[in-house]
């Protein structure tokens, strides 16, 4: 016999990274109201370090998403495998160079690009997604809020991209969002 609510259960077990985060920063602030020499400096780290990390847990809170859309999706180290019943495939988050957001008869789609010019489709809310916040957010460069905010609904396109323009043009069919490009590296020079 259960005295909370099952609805309420359900909701710490949601909130727990959070929560077990804003512990850590009030244990913190604990020891800098504590004071002293050596409790003062490792209350600021340990306040700075909770709050960081209640900041990743909010990020990634906002990024899971109900499970929606057929398919598993599978992450084993750098390698993104999408198993769905139509279509799938692999990829190598190593080799990427582009995540864009795209958005396709009312269902959103994570849109990964290989070096090779292979491209993945990947729903946003299908089985196993949300593992796909960590390796996102591993990539080289990456804005988290912007991701955060593109898997929470917001149309976040990055920063200094085509999309970020104030005026879009609205058109029917897919519309796609730039969420992270990989930064060109220089090549071997000749001598």
């Amino acid at each position: 016999m259960s005295f909370v609510r099952p609805e309420v259960v359900d909701g710490i077990w949601r909130l727990r990274e959070v929560i077990v985060t804003a512990v850590i920063a009030v244990v913190g602030l604990w020891m800098i109201w504590l004071g002293g020499w050596i409790l003062v400096p490792v209350g600021l780290i340990v306040l700075g370090l909770g709050g960081s990390l209640v900041r990743h847990a909010l990020a990634r809170l906002r990024f899971e998403q109900a499970v929606g859309a057929p398919g598993i999706v599978e992450l084993d180290e750098a390698q993104l495998g999408y198993l769905g019943p139509e279509v799938g495939g692999f990829i190598s988050l190593n080799e990427a160079i582009e995540l864009r957001m795209v958005t396709m008869h009312g269902r959103r789609l994570w849109r990964i690009k290989q070096a090779d010019g292979q491209a993945m489709l990947v729903p946003i809310d299908a089985a196993g997604a949300g593992q796909l916040f960590d390796a996102f957010a591993s990539l080289p460069g990456m804005d988290v809020s912007a991701l955060a905010a593109a898997a929470g609904g917001g149309a976040a396109p990055a920063a200094g991209s085509a999309d970020s323009s104030a005026q879009q043009i609205a058109v029917e069919g897919p519309q796609m969002h730039l969420i992270w490009r990989r930064a060109a590296s220089a090549g071997l020079t000749a001598r």
